[in-house]
């Protein structure tokens, strides 16, 4: 199903194989760049092996020493340097993982901040995304039977200078009324983390690959 259609002109068309567009398996959000963050409760492992995220399929896989290679790319530190600003639309259709520890995310982040969460989910909530402005501490759990393990979702976010919009399938789900102030930018991350077990399950036994996929997403401007 193709994204649909808002005001303004695209300013990114997410293309996941180009380097200009998109660093692979780094990013200031994590302690020196990563590739781990075991005090946000993640066992990831940061790859820039391309099979992890530059297809639009965002992969882990279970390491011998009990981290997780795992995919993750970020505008911050490509050539193009792409930042999101107050006032913009991101449109994104996503597969949800099936695998309990799966942590899939599209955020924004810059200078230790400035985190708006387009989505997170964790299959152990099969029917719940999680949607934040950290930027001014909102956020809203959303349920809804359209959202399954496995299942394609899409999302919209409007990045309001005054508040920020979450739109789901097509509806209207939650207007934070705060929204990010007008001077606010950040940088796009998109990736897949995997739950270390403090506040989601970890991983079962017999797990040693899970994935997410991404098959488009776009940032549109007005004016």
């Amino acid at each position: 199903m193709p994204l649909s259609s808002v005001p303004g002109e695209p300013v990114l068309t997410a293309d996941f194989a180009s380097p200009a567009q998109w660093v692979a398996g780094r990013s200031w959000a994590y302690p020196d760049g990563g590739p781990v963050n075991p005090l946000d409760n993640k066992l990831d492992h940061l790859v820039e092996d391309p099979a992890y995220s530059r297809s639009g399929v965002f992969r882990a896989s279970r390491r011998r020493d009990g981290l997780w290679d795992s995919g993750l790319l970020t505008t911050e530190g490509s050539a193009e340097a792409f930042e999101v600003r107050a006032g913009d639309v991101l449109e994104a259709r996503v597969r949800l993982p099936e695998e309990t520890g799966a942590w899939p995310a599209i955020w924004t982040w810059r200078d230790g901040g400035q985190e708006v969460d387009v989505f997170e989910y964790h299959p152990d909530n099969p029917d719940l995304l999680e949607l934040s402005n950290r930027v001014r501490g909102t956020h809203r759990y959303h349920r809804s039977p359209a959202v399954r393990p496995g299942g394609w979702v899409e999302l919209r976010t409007e990045f309001g200078a005054r508040s920020v919009v979450w739109w789901v399938n097509g509806a209207q789900v939650f207007a934070d009324g705060r929204g990010v102030g007008r001077s606010w930018h950040a940088y796009l991350i998109v990736n897949l983390s995997v739950c270390a077990g403090r506040y989601h399950p970890a991983p079962d036994p017999g797990t040693d690959e899970m994935s997410f996929e991404v098959s488009g997403l776009r940032v549109y401007r007005s004016g």
